[in-house]
């Protein structure tokens, strides 16, 4: 049984035409994906349909092989926006961790153990008393993936990661990210990372899965890429000697 499946999924936004149609895709458990796709493609849309923020207009979204209901709280998915800031709302670093399991209802000393090792996980031990919005970027990046971990999710999504990063913070993501256990689906433009992370990438457009293969087959397929608005990334590029 797959960790997700996509079974002829059409998304739309309420009054308007559908962005994504027909989608269909499996994802096996700890499987590390990457998704790709110009802007306006749907990547972040899929991404609030699989999480059951975004009803689907058609189709049939399987997690652990129960259908994903729209609105209703899911665990075992979790969803990291795109902007850090958009996910940190409490006033410290451990008060914004723990506020999924503690809405769980779990024991306060389960909620304890969580936190400390989901910000262990993510190289935050000793900043748990510092307000959030005190964090640097990079930080602020790694806190909301701590606040994804500390549910245990069999899947995390997200949305373009290293966007805004330094040097030393997307070099200390990637690191972080090659290290966790759940099944991986990540939309970046930032090609370079998905190599490094996901043996397979998924390439949509206009509305379709384009591509869906082994991630240096699809990433340096220039034809391809060029056909729908990407560029090979320059460690696939062949320069010639001099």
């Amino acid at each position: 049984m797959n960790l997700l499946s996509l079974e002829e999924v059409t998304v739309a936004h309420p009054g308007h035409a559908p962005m994504l149609r027909g989608l269909t895709l499996a994802m096996d458990e700890g499987e590390r994906i990457g998704l790709i796709g110009p802007n306006g493609a749907g990547k972040t849309s899929l991404f609030q349909t699989i999480a059951g923020v975004l009803p689907a207009r058609a189709g049939q979204i399987r997690l652990n092989g129960a259908s994903v209901t729209p609105g209703r709280f899911r665990p075992d998915v979790a969803l990291v926006f795109q902007q850090a800031e958009d996910q940190l709302f409490c006033p410290t670093l451990a008060e914004d961790v723990a506020f999924g399991p503690r809405n769980l209802g779990l024991p306060g000393s389960e909620v304890a153990t969580r936190t400390a090792d989901a910000l262990a996980a993510c190289g935050l031990t000793g900043l748990e008393d510092r307000p959030v919005h005190q964090l640097s970027g990079g930080e602020k990046r790694r806190a909301a993936i701590a606040g994804a971990l500390v549910m245990q999710p069999a899947l995390l999504l997200l949305d373009e990661p290293s966007g805004g990063l330094d040097l030393r913070n997307r070099r200390r993501l990637i690191a972080l990210l090659s290290e966790l256990p759940p099944a991986l689906l990540i939309a970046s433009h930032d090609l370079e990372l998905l190599l490094e992370l996901c043996p397979r990438v998924v390439l949509i457009d206009a509305g379709r899965i384009r591509a869906d293969g082994p991630a240096r087959d699809v990433l340096g397929d220039a034809a391809l890429m060029t056909g729908h608005g990407q560029e090979v990334p320059q460690s696939l590029t062949q320069h010639p000697q001099r």
